[in-house]
């Protein structure tokens, strides 16, 4: 009987055991080195007396748990600061860049004040192909942005290497899935479009001692 108990209690650890043979390092967000631009675009009949908008997220934090060598159990937590987006327009007066960036805070867009963060939580990852220190990966999550989650899911390319780790990618959304009415003046003649583009380059450094 105690035979059957010692195989048994082998087979057990043996299939518990590689779960916790994973090396998990911690990466923290960088926010001088890393970059988040969203692309908001105009359409309508008079689109051409309207402009397109390039808007930063200045204050992006957050963590990166990689765990190797099986990457699908890994963790991304990203924040963003609702009131560190900044409207760049380059070639647009102050002025005008001042307005939209009024009414972008404000309570018809991304309302800061009640909303002050965007966040993405991460759910799933899969590495879809792997050459050298950089890695394919299929990130799947929620994103939480003007009081609404939303499942989202993103290729993203990153790079590993010298206590660093570095991710690139882009992602297209709809306002409305967030219950944000896109900006639209003269009765809907020149609007803003419901899609945005978020692109990203976001660098981590690793944590001290954070392997494990």
């Amino acid at each position: 009987m105690r035979s059957f108990r010692a195989v048994g209690l082998a087979g057990t650890m043996a299939l518990v055991l590689p779960a916790y043979a994973q090396n998990r390092t911690v990466y923290r967000v960088d926010a001088k080195q890393s970059k988040i631009e969203i692309h908001v675009y105009r359409e309508g009949f008079f689109k051409a007396f309207g402009h397109d908008h390039q808007i930063l997220a200045s204050e992006p934090s957050g963590t990166v748990q990689l765990a190797e060598p099986d990457l699908s159990a890994s963790s991304v937590n990203f924040v963003v600061e609702t009131k560190s987006l900044v409207v760049i327009d380059p070639g647009e007066a102050e002025k005008d860049r001042k307005e939209v960036q009024e009414t972008m805070l404000g309570e018809t867009v991304l309302d800061a004040s009640r909303f002050p963060r965007i966040q993405f939580v991460s759910s799933k990852l899969r590495s879809t192909a792997r050459k050298g220190e950089t890695t394919d990966l299929e990130v799947e999550g929620t994103l939480s942005l003007h009081g609404a989650a939303k499942p989202v899911s993103l290729p993203v390319r990153i790079v590993a290497a010298g206590g660093q780790l570095s991710g690139d990618g882009e992602l297209n959304l709809l306002q409305t899935d967030y219950g944000i009415t896109p900006i639209k003046i003269g009765g809907g003649a020149v609007r803003v479009k419901d899609k945005l583009k978020v692109s990203f380059h976001i660098v981590a450094k690793k944590e001290s001692g954070s392997d494990r």
